[in-house]
């Protein structure tokens, strides 16, 4: 798949990258199942949080985010064909 798609249809095909992650790293696929794409210029995704910190009670999962992201880029990379930066916002 080439890298034209929109966020659109990113996001109509992101329940399969998050299955692929979690048939590869449950804990990442725990860190990241709840974010939302929030914008996609064709080489860097925006994944948002806001709405997971609402209700994380305390917890930040940023710094463990950082550490498992080379798994989801793994699965984007299988599911989607597609080499991105993850931004964080």
């Amino acid at each position: 798949m080439a890298a034209h798609l929109s966020l659109a249809d990113l996001r109509s095909r992101w329940n399969e990258v998050l299955d692929d992650l979690e048939s590869h790293d449950r804990i990442a696929w725990i860190a990241y199942f709840d974010a939302r794409l929030a914008d996609f210029d064709g080489a860097k995704l925006s994944l948002d949080f806001s709405d997971a910190r609402k209700f994380s009670g305390g917890h930040e999962y940023s710094p463990t985010r950082e550490k498992l992201e080379n798994s989801l880029k793994t699965s984007i990379k299988t599911i989607l064909n597609l080499e991105l930066k993850i931004e964080e916002i």
